[in-house]
């Protein structure tokens, strides 16, 4: 509760939810408010699922999930909460992006998660403002909306509209909303609920690797890969690395061989491979610019690299995939 005993009135959320997202998303918006309102034992939030034509939407994953309605006016209440995923293009054509400009008119908060920061980007709702998109995506993004601020934190917040950086940040997000609300005890409360005991404010960069419990237990090793993440365009040698860390390469690869079971070399090289991965499945950037993106100068060396790691070519995995699609 605020610190002044106030009640609240019941805060109402809208949540649209489109085809090919990710179930972490979905849940890092809703668990934190079921949350609140059983810490609260009282509805304090109060949210209905939407979707593009008012179908169930299946996700990612699998699972379908059943809404209560279409995003369309008039529509009214405290926050309305994109969540986009794959392939928006399929799913939220000229007509949604018409009723999301309408419908955002009536909300104190506006907000675009995962893959919805494009969905905003589109509506021209961001033009002028400050955003962040996930990882995989923020040179793209930036790319696409040059008349935005994109910056690479977890969540951005500017005016009305926010965006977040994936389901961790989502969270993140969702507990700094209930603590501007309802107040930082009833926040903790939540974080504790999920034994949640990592949160970040808006500001923290959203990292490549999910580090865990090495940042503590292995520091010399976190930096190591920290640095790696930020050289994958232009990747060091590993007297590179080393001279950059201070350390011995003797040093170096007994971090990597008792913390990860793998050399300096062949991580950073995964690292660099799995950014194409993600780039040859999910954008359409030509294959030699994914090359010069992850540090190869050489397509038929990023090639050969690429199909050792996948088992087929990069070219060959994007048609592979969009024949998945079709």
């Amino acid at each position: 509760m605020p610190s002044d005993g106030r009640l609240q009135s019941v805060i109402e959320v809208s949540v649209v939810i489109l085809p090919e997202s990710s179930i972490m998303s979905l849940a890092s918006v809703l668990d934190p408010m079921r949350a609140a309102n059983r810490i609260s034992g009282r509805e304090v939030f109060r949210w209905r699922l939407l979707s593009a034509d008012g179908k169930p939407v299946v996700l990612t994953c699998g699972v379908p999930i059943a809404v209560e309605g279409t995003l369309r006016p008039p529509l009214a209440g405290d926050a309305l909460l994109v969540i986009g995923g794959f392939n928006l293009d399929r799913h939220a054509g000229k007509k949604f992006i018409g009723a999301l400009q309408e419908c955002s008119r009536h909300f104190d908060i506006v907000a675009g998660i995962e893959s919805g920061c494009w969905l905003l980007g589109r509506s021209g709702l961001l033009n002028g403002r400050k955003a962040t998109a996930h990882w995989e995506e923020l040179e793209d993004f930036s790319q696409a909306f040059p008349e935005l601020t994109v910056l690479g934190d977890r969540f951005v917040i500017d005016g009305k509209f926010w965006t977040s950086g994936g389901a961790s940040p989502t969270f993140d997000m969702m507990l700094h909303w209930i603590t501007q609300r309802l107040g930082s005890a009833l926040a903790l409360d939540v974080a504790s609920i999920f034994v949640y005991d990592q949160t970040h404010s808006a500001a923290d960069v959203q990292p490549y690797v999910s580090l865990g419990r090495i940042e503590t237990r292995d520091p010399k090793l976190a930096e190591a890969i920290r640095l790696m993440e930020r050289t994958l365009e232009r990747p060091l040698t590993i007297a590179a690395l080393t001279k950059r860390l201070s350390i011995s390469q003797r040093k170096l690869e007994l971090l990597f061989v008792r913390g990860l079971s793998t050399s300096p070399g062949a991580y950073y090289l995964r690292l660099r491979l799995q950014f194409a991965h993600r780039l040859v499945r999910d954008s359409a950037s030509p294959i030699r610019e994914i090359a010069l993106r992850c540090g190869f100068d050489s397509l038929s060396a990023f090639s050969r690299a690429y199909s050792r790691e996948y088992g087929m070519s990069p070219l060959k995995m994007r048609l592979a995939r969009r024949g998945a699609e079709a």
